[in-house]
Order: structure tokens, then sequence, then C-alpha cells
């Protein structure tokens, strides 16, 4: 586990309105829960049949190309991002205790362990946290806080995390172990870019406010909030895509099974799997191999990241949680049968 990784990049700060109606630059990481409700989709698995499509793209960022012509087979995905409700599920049938939940290892850290202060080897995550002023400096947005968790995902003061949002906080071995329990599996960078493109054609543009949850205004000083949220929404809040999938782009990223190398290989265009684990490499977290997160989240800004795009793709630390990262799963064939 490292604490400075790509997954904690794409961040911000907001505006929240005081009592009076004035503007205020927001405190903590309390800011960003939001309480709203929506009609929750259903859980069903929806069927995506295979077939090709232009995957990657040369328009915004390097490590998004070059295109590539690419064939997927058919799969099921999950409609929505799993959620608080699904994970609780599963941590009451199989007692099962997520990395967040338990103390840091220093080894994982890779510094001498005198070095590292007490609050960074007791249990938590990383939670966005917003700035004493306006900076360029990811680190300055992100804070690994004792008791952050997936129940807690704004640390032991917080709410308790909304049962229809998109669970949070979770390192890759706990995604897998939902996965085995569901009886599902984390989908391949292609897989997922195929249904979240849908058959569309690619755009450069911020979505609507009404077809996903980005951040509107300058970053990261002004966040509208025009989509009618400031942190991570419930999922259903927004427009399907054409195969009927929520939040395939805003919202959370979204972790897939491919480890990370910028950009795609040209010649890897059947059913790809990405680079071996020898041949990955993160730029920005080179000690060790990263996994692919596509999608953006909910602290992407028109000015400062553009990840709200099918195409998008960044590294992932596969070893610890954030605030913004949450998955799906897909399914060779229907649990069950």
């Amino acid at each position: 586990m490292t604490l400075v990784s790509a997954g904690f990049v794409l961040s911000a700060c907001d505006q929240v309105e005081r009592e009076d109606g004035a503007q205020s630059s927001p405190d903590s990481a309390l800011d960003f829960a939001a309480t709203t409700t929506c009609t929750t989709p259903p859980d069903a698995p929806v069927r995506i049949d295979g077939g090709t499509f232009t995957m990657g793209s040369a328009a915004v960022y390097a490590e998004e190309g070059p295109e590539r012509v690419t064939r997927v087979d058919g799969f099921w995905i999950d409609p929505h991002e799993v959620t608080n409700r699904q994970f609780a599920e599963f941590v009451a049938a199989t007692g099962y205790v997520t990395i967040a939940e338990k103390p840091v290892d220093p080894e994982q850290l890779g510094v001498p362990a005198e070095q590292i202060p007490a609050f960074m080897l007791e249990p938590g995550s990383a939670v966005f946290t917003p700035p004493a002023r306006p900076s360029q400096r990811y680190n300055d947005w992100w804070e690994y806080l004792p008791g952050a968790k997936w129940q807690k995902p704004y640390g032991p003061d917080g709410p308790d995390a909304a049962p229809d949002q998109p669970v949070v906080h979770l390192a890759w071995e706990d995604m897998i172990a939902y996965g085995k329990w569901k009886g599902g599996r984390i989908p391949t960078e292609a897989e997922w870019e195929f249904a979240a493109s849908a058959g569309a054609e690619k755009y450069t543009e911020q979505p609507a406010p009404k077809r996903a949850n980005s951040w509107q205004g300058v970053f990261p000083v002004v966040n509208s909030a025009q989509d009618g949220f400031a942190g991570i929404a419930p999922v259903g809040c927004f427009e399907p895509n054409a195969f009927g999938l929520y939040d395939m782009v805003g919202n959370v990223w979204e972790v897939t099974g491919d480890y990370f190398r910028p950009g795609h290989d040209p010649s890897d265009k059947d059913n790809p799997r990405g680079p071996s684990e020898n041949a990955a490499y993160d730029p920005l977290n080179p000690g060790m191999p990263s996994r692919v997160m596509k999608g953006g989240s909910y602290l992407c800004a028109p000015n400062y990241c553009q990840r709200y795009r099918p195409e998008s793709r960044q590294g992932r630390d596969p070893g610890l949680g954030a605030s913004n990262v949450g998955f799906r799963l897909v399914y060779d064939q229907l649990p069950g049968q």
C-alpha cells in the first residue's frame, strides 16, 4: 500500500451554502455527504452481447490511446455500482473484514517504521478533504483518516454509509472477495469500456448535469453542484446509457481487472486483458503494479480533469481504498445458473 496513488489525483474542493445564503468553502469531508435519495434501479445484471468498438481515445490524454478496433465476447454486468446495501449483505453472510478495518503493516509503506506517524498505522482509508486554500497539489486534498471505512465513508465522526450509494474505501482484495461470493468477477478494461460506450459517439465535453455526477465550476475553487450533488450520489440519480447502465461515467471511479500501463497495445485487440503484472507501470505510483480504473468521479472538472468519459483510464493502487473509488461486477453466466 502507498499513500500517494493515482486514484487521489482527481480531487477538488467545493463550496457550500450557509444559512444566510452566502457561499463558504467546505471545512471537512463531511461537507460532501449527500442525503438525497433517488429511485434505486434493479440489481439484476444486464446482458451485453459481444461486439466490436473503437477502444481508447487520442483526443485528451496520451495514456488513453491509441484508438484501436477491439472485440469483446458477451457478458452480463451490474446495472449500477455495487452499493453499501449489497456489500453489507456480503459482510453479514460471511463476516468479512475489509483492509481498511485492519491495522496497517508498516512494511507496506516502504519506509522505516520509526518514521511513520502512529496514526498512519491505524485502520483507516484515504478521504477527500478540502484544502484550506486553493491548491494544485493533490497531496493537499487527501487525508489518511483513521476510522474511515466502507461503513463510515467520511470518518468515525461522520454519517453511516447510505444504503444505495456506491460502496467505497475498498482495496482490490476486498472487491475480489465480494465478486467470488456473488459469483462474478471484476470486468476487464475492454468489457467495461464497451459497456460504458454503449455504441455512442466519442465526446470530450463535460456531460450535462442530468447525465452524470461530476464537478461543475472552476476547479478547485467553485463547484456549483448543478447536478445536485457535491459528493457521491445514490445509484439511479442520473440517466442510464443505451444499455441501461447507470453511472458508467462520473460518481465514483470504477476499478477493472487489467494492470495499468500508459497507453494501449495496438496489437492486443481481441478480448484484450492488458499488460502482464511484470509489464505494468504507473508513473504516479511506480512502486507497485496498479490496476486500471475507469470513468472518472464526482471530483472531475473540465479545467483540471476530463475523465468523465468511457475512454478515461488511470492507475489505481490496489492496496488502499479511497472515498471516490468503487466497482461493479461482470458475469460469464448469471449467478445461480
